[in-house]
Parts: C-alpha cells; structure tokens; sequence
C-alpha cells in the first residue's frame, strides 16, 4: 500500500505505485494486528492475502479459515436490505475509474451490523483492479452514541412535558375564567406560569450547551472575574431564598491571582455546584476559593474553589460516573445534564475539576481555573493634539 509522501531523490514514484506485497507493511515497521480496525486484503485474483486479527475478532472466523478463500465468500457481507454486496458492487468487473467504496452498514451472516470501506487499488487511473484493501469497524461505539442521543431525546421531551402542561393549563383557565378568579388567585397562577417558562429556558440554555461542549464551540469570552464575589451573591441567593446563613461558610484565602474567566459560565458552574450541595448534601456548606501553587516558586497557577457538604457523600462506585449525561444520585431529580456541563465549561476555560469525599463525609467538588489571557487586548485611546 502506498504511503502518501513526497518524493525524495532516489525513491521510487508514489504517484503510480507497484502492486502491494505482502511484506510491504513489515517493511514500513507496521503490522496488521497492529491496527485498530479490521482489515481484509484480497490480490487481484480475488483471494485474500492478509486477515488481521481485528478482523477475526468482528468477523468470528479465523485468519486461517479466511486466508486463500475468495474474498465474497470469507467476507459475505449483505446490505440492509439483504442483497449480497460483492455481487451488487462487482469490485474487479465494475467502472473502471472507481477507487473506493465510501463507509456503509453492511450486515454479516447472522444479522450482526459493521461499518465497510472499500478501496480499490489500480496500478494505473483506469487499469485493472491489483488489491482490493477492506476496512472493518465495529459499530457498538456508534451504537451508543445513537443510545446517548435517543435519551437525550427522551429526556428532554419527559423535562419539557411537564412545564409546558402546566403553562398551557394556567393560561387556558385564565383565559377562559379571567373574572372568576381573585387577584391573589391570578398572581399565584401567573407566578406559577413565570416559574414554569423559566424552567424551560433553563433546559433549552441546558441544550445549547451541550451541542457546543460535544462539538468543541464552547465560547469562551474571558473578562476579569471576583470569584470570591461572585460565590457571596450565590449565597446571598439562598439566604434570601430562606436558607438558613449559618448553613454556608466562606473561605478565602488572600491574596487571589488575577481571574480572568466567562463570568457567564462561571455563575452557571457555581450554581450548579451549590444547588448540589444544597439540595441532595447535608450540614454546612463550604466554599474554599484558595490560589494554586505554581511549579515554579513563587507564582501563581490559578485559583481553586472547593465545595463541599456534610451529607452521606456520593458512593465510590458512581465517582466516576458523576460528570457523564444523565448521571443522578439516589436522591437526584432534574435532567441529570447539571455536571456535565459544569465539566465542559471548566474544561473550555483549561481547567480541571475533580470530586471525592469531603473531611465531614459529604460530597466534594473542586475545580482549578488556570491563569489566562483575556479574550480581547485592550487599546489605549489616542492623545488627541
């Protein structure tokens, strides 16, 4: 198989390749059993040359059973319709000018589904076929990724169900009964209708940015952030929300490296985290904002906030579950997205974030924000003469 290099003084063409051999991976240092994918190579007789053991393993049948045999009847792959495919595509009596067969399902005897890739190699554009070169990829990785994607669905359209029942509810009976109803009456429902949109808006923000964290456009938007600040509004939050004050301890210690962070995304992962431990922790909350030491003395790598609860703790088997989608403690409700989003924000900032078990039992998340640049350079204005 030809390697995709320019050529160099004395080597040979890459452009018009001489037909494969079998020793021509051997002599670049790879082996086929090395590969991750399986692979199936059959000369220009049809007969198969080289079966690897990725191959074995998605096709159940050994390289010995395959090795020599022709190359629709070691590899009998049918579409999804049931036709056989070497039949309908005819890889040494088709067009001429084909040079591959791009990723499909293909099905093997007894149904089970894996993705193909066909190449056809020519010694010339339009000669005849030398090697037809088969790649085998199992399809359980894609298939769990559909499995993520149909719960996602799922959940969404479970979360989503019960918020708008109740908005369509309240303002059909308003509507309809307007005067029936006291002020109070009114206000409670349109309190109701208010709190209901919100958590809407919520799951829809939810969405958004967990189409931007799996497809890497998380957006960063770095400004100066008072992260010691920012966690006493949160607290404030819930004191004002009838929790008791005593409930949270704030720990900073001084002086912080200059943070410069989305203070958007860092409020969400702040709320995220606190909610947590409000509602499923136990005990006093506590919020440690130190700075992290650099490995070089003296410097500053970043700051660090620590929160913690004395509740029953999230137990060691699921502590490496905690950041995946739809993950909930036994006492969790909600979509189960909360945590990994906070993942993917700290990430997109170039930190890191870890759990495990505080010193009075309960649950303890940390995350590190390294120090950074901010998202735009600022222009001193022009003295005007």
């Amino acid at each position: 198989m030809s390697v995709g290099t320019r050529n160099a003084p004395g080597a040979r063409d890459v452009r018009r390749p001489p037909a494969p051999r079998s020793g021509d991976l051997a002599e670049l240092g790879i082996d086929p059993d090395d590969l991750p994918d399986g692979l199936v190579v059959a000369d220009e007789h049809g007969h198969v040359i080289c079966f690897n053991t990725a191959a074995e393993r998605i096709t159940a049948v050994t390289a010995e059973e395959a090795l020599g045999q022709r190359l629709e009847k070691a590899l009998p792959l049918e579409d999804l319709e049931g036709r056989r495919w070497w039949q309908l595509t005819d890889p040494y009596g088709g067009l001429a000018i084909r040079v591959r067969q791009p990723e499909r399902n293909l099905l093997l005897p007894g149904g089970r589904e894996v993705l193909v890739t066909v190449r056809y190699v020519r010694a010339e554009p339009t000669g005849p076929v030398r090697r037809v070169v088969v790649t085998l990829r199992d399809t359980e990785a894609r298939r769990r990724t559909e499995r993520s994607h149909a719960e996602l669905i799922a959940t969404v359209a479970h979360e989503l169900r019960s918020p708008l029942t109740s908005v369509k509810g309240f303002t059909a009976t308003l509507l309809a009964k307007w005067e029936r109803f006291t002020d109070d009456q009114k206000r409670l429902m349109l309190e109701t209708v208010d709190a209901d949109a919100d958590r809407v808006t919520r799951l829809i923000a939810e969405l958004l940015d967990i189409s931007r964290i799996d497809s890497g456009r998380l957006e960063v938007r770095r400004q100066p952030v008072d992260i010691g600040a920012a966690v006493s509004r949160h607290i404030q939050a819930y004191v004002a929300a009838g929790q008791p004050a005593d409930r949270f301890l704030l720990r900073i210690q001084q002086p912080l490296p200059a943070l410069w962070a989305d203070p958007d995304k860092i409020d969400q992962v702040l709320s995220n985290l606190l909610e947590n431990a409000v509602r499923h922790g136990e005990g006093t909350v506590t919020i440690d904002v130190t700075p992290t030491a650099s490995p070089r003395e003296g410097e500053d790598a970043g700051t660090s906030v620590t929160v913690s609860d004395e509740g029953s703790g999230i137990p060691e088997e699921s502590m490496n579950r905690v950041f995946t989608r739809f993950w909930r403690g036994s006492k969790r409700g909600g979509t189960g997205l909360g945590l990994y989003i906070v993942k993917g924000i700290v990430e997109a900032h170039g930190g890191t974030i870890t759990v495990g078990r505080a010193t009075g039992g309960g649950a303890e998340f940390r995350f590190t924000l390294p120090v950074a640049a901010p998202a735009f350079e600022f222009e001193l204005p022009r003295r005007v003469v």
